[in-house]
């Protein structure tokens, strides 16, 4: 599975991003209802977000924890709609997705924390903010 299709697949339920994120299901609704992230809809319309809507929403947490209001974020972030890093759910992403066990997904997320990082040497934020739901492993 190539990461991009990995990192845009349709996985995490609101209240799992809530407690990802620590936000309010109410500021990732009003930060969707800015274009700011674009999670998948099911049939039954429940939003379902990525590992890129994840991380979108830290960095969004973190700029508002610096004092940037949303003009600025969406300055700074350019509108999801432009740059084509839309959640979509295909036949194919929702039928991996139903696949997926919780143990598996915890593994993926596990996974995408310690390898996330965009460039050598560079920690993500995802990173940063997601560590604390891992215990570090001892090493002898």
């Amino acid at each position: 599975m190539s990461d991009d299709f990995r990192r845009n697949m349709a996985l995490f339920p609101i209240g799992i991003v809530m407690k990802l994120t620590d936000l309010t299901a109410r500021q990732i609704r009003y930060y969707e209802q800015h274009e700011l992230i674009a999670p998948a809809r099911t049939g039954g319309n429940q939003r379902l977000y990525s590992f890129n809507d994840v991380e979108r929403l830290l960095e969004i947490k973190s700029l508002i924890e610096k004092g940037v209001n949303i003009a600025g974020i969406k300055q700074v972030l350019s509108p999801v709609s432009e740059s084509m890093e839309a959640t979509v759910i295909t036949e194919q992403t929702e039928t991996k997705r139903k696949e997926l066990s919780d143990s598996q997904l915890h593994r993926m997320l596990k996974q995408e924390l310690l390898g996330g990082a965009k460039r050598p040497g560079q920690v993500s934020l995802i990173q940063g903010q997601m560590s604390r739901f891992f215990k570090p492993s001892s090493r002898k």
